[in-house]
């Protein structure tokens, strides 16, 4: 009897862990959408746990009904996002009951949060047939609310083969598409592994209608792996038609883990307009040594900080400092009674290379400045500048291919001047 009992004990053990085991799944990517919430989240490209460990990815965790029950984000890096392809929170739980799917969000500590359409809860009904026909939005209180596209609930429903999207306000005010795109009813089309084929603007008979820049449909490609392979906008007639950015196709290229690592555009007669590679997630790769030209720019405008105060150069002064320029040293406050970081303002440096120094008392005849650069990392930079009066370390920035100095911290060099400890 305890030999059975202890072979019953290993059954259910084994049984548990192998339902444990079929219930978790990781991927590298989700599938991309930027048509509509109503396009199911998708992993795809599956990954095993031991390849997880070595890059970034999701865990989906699912249901005895194969449902997606939690999604845990560990896609760490940082290609660009539409809001509709990221679940934009570290963890998604997912609840069924009575024809609903709730879906809530929260942070690394477990703490409710906004996912980022800027909503802290999604409710999804389906009907008596199991179609999905409603999304609302909610605060963290359970109070109807507006997402960060002034929607706060989305409708669907079947008509042939289409499925037609409305989305409203709080006050049931129809809203179009995104405050970017100006598209009103809409009519979804999905290929066979439900991913969206076509989208097109609808009028309130449901006709295929133009909207403001004469787009009335953009379709989509996908390929067996579900990576998202082309878009496309058309006229009335599907017709290429430029879109906002003056192209009329995209076309997206991946390695065989699904990194986007390629895109070219195309006008409205398939012809070439823009051709890059994307930097792949996994192809980071340190940048190489600096140029000397950099070095030479960098010491040039370090040095240019000090000789517009001691020059009285505010011209010079503008010229080396960035204007969100953050500059900090040891102050002490009376009130408080207590050592405090004192900053000083773009605009007051530019004030103090206007005057401070026209007595000429505040620096030598021939003033020591001393400048090392202590690391360049392709466009930032770290320097120590040394003068006769101060101590100073620098944060520099390369922007539009011009150093400036977006941080300084000093202190004065005679270390005297402030209490021991």
């Amino acid at each position: 009897m305890k030999l059975l009992n202890l072979l019953l004990l290993l059954f259910v053990s084994i049984s548990i862990q192998a339902q444990t085991e079929t219930s978790t799944q990781h991927f590298r990517h989700l599938r991309y959408n930027h048509v509509s919430p109503f396009i199911e989240l998708v992993g795809i490209h599956p990954i095993d746990e031991a390849t997880a460990k070595s890059t970034s990815h999701y865990i989906f965790k699912y249901d005895d009904s194969n449902r997606p029950i939690e999604i845990i984000n560990n896609h760490y890096h940082s290609e660009k996002k539409h809001p509709l392809a990221s679940i934009g929170v570290f963890k998604m739980v997912i609840e069924y009951e009575k024809g609903e799917e709730t879906r809530t969000f929260f942070d690394l500590n477990n703490n409710r949060i906004t996912n980022d359409r800027g909503v802290y809860k999604e409710v999804f009904s389906w009907s008596k047939n199991q179609f999905k026909n409603k999304l609302a939005f909610y605060d963290v209180e359970g109070n109807p609310m507006e997402s960060n596209w002034n929607i706060s609930k989305y409708e669907w429903e079947k008509k042939k083969k289409w499925v037609i999207e409305r989305r409203f306000n709080l006050k049931n005010e129809a809203v179009q598409l995104s405050p970017y795109f100006d598209f009103e009813v809409t009519g979804i089309m999905l290929d066979k592994n439900g991913a969206p084929k076509a989208k097109y603007n609808l009028n309130e008979k449901l006709e295929i209608t133009a909207n403001s820049l004469g787009i009335a449909s953009y379709q989509d490609k996908y390929d067996e792996q579900g990576n998202h392979v082309e878009y496309s906008y058309h006229n009335v007639k599907g017709e290429l038609t430029l879109n906002k950015s003056k192209f009329a196709v995209g076309e997206k290229t991946y390695d065989e883990m699904g990194n986007h690592i390629g895109i070219k555009l195309y006008d409205a007669e398939r012809k070439i307009t823009f051709d890059r590679p994307t930097p792949s997630n996994v192809s980071i790769e340190l940048s190489g040594p600096a140029a000397q030209k950099d070095s030479i720019e960098i010491r040039k405008t370090s040095l240019g900080y000090l000789i517009g105060l001691q020059q009285m150069k505010p011209d010079l002064m503008e010229e080396v400092m960035n204007d969100s320029l953050n500059k900090v040293t040891i102050g002490y406050d009376r009130k408080l009674k207590k050592e405090v970081a004192k900053a000083t303002t773009h605009q007051q440096m530019i004030d103090f290379a206007t005057s401070w120094n026209k007595a000429n008392n505040k620096f030598p005849p021939v003033p020591n400045n001393e400048v090392t650069i202590l690391d360049i990392y392709n466009r930032i930079a770290t320097v120590r500048l040394v003068s006769d009066n101060w101590v100073e370390y620098l944060h520099l920035i390369k922007l539009d291919g011009k150093w400036e100095i977006i941080n300084l911290l000093w202190q004065h060099k005679d270390v005297n001047r402030y209490p021991k400890g």
